[in-house]
């Protein structure tokens, strides 16, 4: 769907994007991942030909990206850009003509959507009389009526309580099970296992970490082990297949111990060493969040810079 080849972005006495390479495969959930200042928002410009590269190429289905994809291409900014004094109704017409569609065919889409968001009473309201949330969701709206192939959410949940991040995530999933391909770029983790099947971290205008979440995540494992069981606390003389790195004692009076196994050990030989001195609850391994891994590789490049 997108490719991105070696874009550079300089600002005055500013390296915004370094060299930024990038695939975005169709119909997937791709995280465009990275501290505040990275260069996210900078590449999200270029993509929506807001602003140009000082050099590099983007490709949009194979073809080099012009004025005609425009109208392909849903973008929710971080800086929400809607209309205050307008009324919603016709500031959706209006953005929704902007892409092409006829004012009919943009009601009859404006009508779905606020049914099925449950705000079918803001037609008439104005921006200003909604809460930062609720402007949220009209954005959200505008961002997703043209039924673009590609869909670009600049920190999409920045506003949103609890359960309406929850409605907009559920809408997300639906619109790329639908086939939108969906560049969801944020500096929180907490939804990129959730939403994403692949990612890019940037930092400092650099890519330095990306690929498939699962791939990533299993890069990472280091035979790290939890291991639950009940009974009297275990004494370990040196002959256990693992390091323990952590011990403690649960409210129900189960002892929790992390472990990490040497490479010439698996979970069966844990499992064979501890199953006749105690009871197991539990043995699970422990493979890093996608969080843990972007404070890592955000460390490293600041330990490089240094």
């Amino acid at each position: 769907m997108l490719s991105i080849r070696n874009i550079v972005k300089q600002y005055a006495g500013h390296r915004a994007l370094s060299d930024v390479s990038l695939e975005v495969e169709k119909g997937t959930i791709f995280g465009l991942l990275g501290p505040n200042g990275a260069g996210k928002t900078s590449l999200i410009r270029i993509i929506n030909q807001i602003t140009a590269p000082d050099s590099g190429e983007i490709y949009f289905n194979g073809e080099k990206l012009n004025q005609s994809h425009i109208e392909r291409i849903g973008y929710l900014p971080e800086e929400r850009g809607l209309y205050k004094k307008m009324e919603i109704g016709e500031q959706m017409i209006y953005l929704a003509r902007l892409k092409g569609l006829s004012r009919a065919e943009a009601t009859k889409r404006i009508k779905y959507w606020f049914e099925k968001l449950e705000i079918q009473g803001w037609w008439n309201k104005k921006i200003e009389e909604l809460s930062k949330g609720m402007q949220q969701k009209a954005q959200f709206v505008a961002t997703v009526l043209h039924e673009p192939d590609l869909i670009i959410l600049d920190e999409p949940f920045s506003g949103f309580d609890p359960v309406n991040t929850e409605v907009i995530k559920d809408e997300i999933l639906e619109l790329n099970r639908k086939g939108s391909t969906i560049l969801f770029s944020t500096h929180r983790m907490e939804s990129v296992e959730e939403l994403c099947n692949s990612i890019a971290l940037i930092n400092k205008s650099h890519k330095i970490l990306d690929g498939r979440v699962k791939d990533i995540r299993n890069s990472y494992r280091n035979n790290t082990y939890l291991i639950e069981y009940t009974g009297y606390k275990l004494e370990f003389d040196g002959s256990q297949p693992f390091e323990i790195l952590k011990e403690q004692l649960s409210d129900d009076n189960s002892h929790m111990l992390k472990v990490q196994l040497s490479e010439a050990h698996s979970s069966n030989d844990v499992l064979q060493y501890l199953i006749p001195k105690t009871h197991i609850n539990m043995l699970q391994e422990v493979i890093p969040s996608m969080h843990e891994i972007f404070i890592e590789k955000v460390n490293q490049k600041r330990s490089g810079d240094e």
